[in-house]
């Protein structure tokens, strides 16, 4: 019923086009503005959901297609479509986002429409991210992107947010012009932009290895990847609260679909051939900086720097896939890889949302974020306290939670390729519970620490129904992974038989 409506086009341009509406109603009304946001973003994610209901998990078709004609001199298309690896990601966008509208509700004082409406549009253009099926719109939605966020941490974010937002764009931009020359190079080398007709070129291995580098320079920083990560922690420090929870939860995700959607499939034989050097550095994030979690005393820092821990697991797991079908041809194991970190890229849109959410509740009351100005916020703030402990345990990855199943699957993978990869990443299971329950220590539990914890107040219904959503969600998923599994498993399938017939 629904698969001849232009869902995914609902789906990217009624946030942006309500964006647009909330920020010509000015500021004025601001209550009003308010509602109207939430309104869009809760109409958004409702028009979403078809691309769930309605999903077909036994093809690997691309479904849901737009098609038509956008600059017909250079072949370029107006062509969206999903498949089992983009529409969850969707559906975490427009979920994500209502919590953001909601969180900001009382916070942001200054400037709210414009606020509002830098997070709708910027919702639509992610939307618009994971459907593109041409490269050229896929890349003027990368792109796109960096505009609210970039307003977003430099307008409403600390003291040193010019610095954090400067630092920001230069990092993210700069990669960004590596993937447009391999773009324009696969275009003339096909004659049009379309991102399947590219996973069909017959490239030689020196092509494949300078498009994959220049692929890998742009989804690396967006990931972020060791070495290329240091943007992110001074971001998150300075961003406020809802440009965090998008951050983590939502953009560093579009690296990891970066690589599934072009890495892998367009250069597979350079995948083969550098796997050594993603795995390596993905390790590299998954240790090192989880001993630098440990020294923070900042909690955003700290949860920033868990952030790239977490994610340095999602290419591990991409890329563990490769090592495996390269050595034993084992395609189940190479699913499992993929799986894994699909899995948990949406587990960590929700923990990491979740995380900087809590972090925001004290903010707004203490102006700090320094682990040291806190202690036995569980005696004033229960109800907060037992949602904090719980997101602490999902992000140190607990059974039962979102967050282990996710490493668990890439855990496991590794096991088939190399067990000392699968020895290093398990240490992320004994780092991350260091580090989380460090912090959680200090904050939560313990004697008052002062006059100012003293005088805290619990969560009110807004924060209640924003950390409970997301509790169900790290909750359901952790118990029941299969729906979202099921969903991926033959587009991910289909993505690795197309890999091993594509290899020289």
């Amino acid at each position: 019923m629904f698969a001849d409506l232009p869902i995914l086009s609902l789906t990217i341009w009624l946030p942006i086009i309500g964006g647009i509406l909330v920020l010509a109603s000015g500021d004025k009304t601001a209550n009003a503005t308010r509602w109207t946001a939430l309104v869009v973003a809760v109409l958004t994610f409702i028009v979403s959901l078809p691309l769930y209901s309605s999903f077909d998990p036994s093809t690997a078709q691309m479904q849901f297609v737009e098609r038509a004609p956008w600059i017909p001199l250079f072949s370029i298309e107006y062509y969206l479509g999903v498949d089992g690896i983009s529409m969850p990601l969707i559906i975490l966008t427009t979920f994500i986002t209502v919590f953001v509208i909601i969180a900001g509700w009382e916070v942001i004082q200054y400037k709210p429409s414009h606020y509002m409406a830098a997070f709708l549009i910027m919702e639509g253009v992610m939307v618009g991210v994971f459907s593109a099926l041409d490269a050229m719109l896929f890349y003027v939605f990368w792109e796109a992107m960096l505009i609210p966020m970039f307003l977003i941490i430099g307008v409403w974010g600390g003291p040193n947010r010019v610095y954090a937002t400067i630092k920001f764009f230069l990092y993210t931009f700069f990669g960004s012009v590596f993937m447009l020359v391999a773009l324009i190079y696969m275009y003339f080398q096909s004659g049009s932009f379309d991102i399947l007709g590219f996973h069909d070129l017959k490239l030689d291995l020196t092509e494949q290895i300078l498009i994959f580098v220049a692929f890998l320079m742009a989804f690396a920083v967006k990931v972020p990847m060791w070495p290329v990560h240091t943007w992110l922690p001074d971001a998150h420090v300075e961003a406020p609260t809802g440009g965090s929870v998008i951050l983590a939860a939502i953009m560093l995700k579009i690296g990891g679909y970066g690589f599934l959607r072009f890495s892998l499939p367009i250069t597979p034989d350079a995948s083969n051939h550098l796997d050594w050097l993603i795995i390596t550095m993905s390790l590299i994030a998954v240790v090192y900086i989880g001993f630098v979690a440990l020294v923070q005393q900042d909690m955003k820092k700290l949860i920033a720097y868990s952030s790239i821990a977490h994610m340095g697991f999602v290419t591990l797991g991409f890329f563990i896939a490769f090592m495996i079908l390269g050595n034993q041809n084992a395609t189940s194991g190479a699913v499992l890889g993929i799986e894994g970190g699909m899995v948990q890229m949406v587990s960590h849109g929700f923990i990491s949302a979740a995380m900087f959410l809590c972090v925001g509740v004290l903010y707004d009351r203490l102006h700090s974020r320094q682990i040291n100005d806190y202690g036995g916020v569980i005696n004033t703030m229960p109800v907060f306290g037992g949602f904090m402990v719980f997101f602490a345990m999902a992000n140190a990855g607990l059974p039962g939670t979102s967050g282990f199943v996710g490493e668990f699957m890439v855990i496991l993978a590794s096991f088939r390729a190399d067990f000392w990869f699968a020895f290093l990443a398990a240490t992320t299971l004994i780092i991350g519970a260091a580090y989380t329950l460090w912090m959680v220590k200090r904050v939560i539990f313990g004697k008052v620490a002062n006059d100012k914890v003293a005088a805290l107040e619990d969560i009110n219904r807004r924060e209640l129904l924003v950390l409970g959503s997301l509790a169900l969600a790290v909750l359901v998923l952790g118990v029941w992974p299969a729906p979202l599994v099921e969903v991926m498993d033959v587009s991910i399938t289909n993505l690795l038989k197309h890999i091993a017939v594509s290899k020289l």
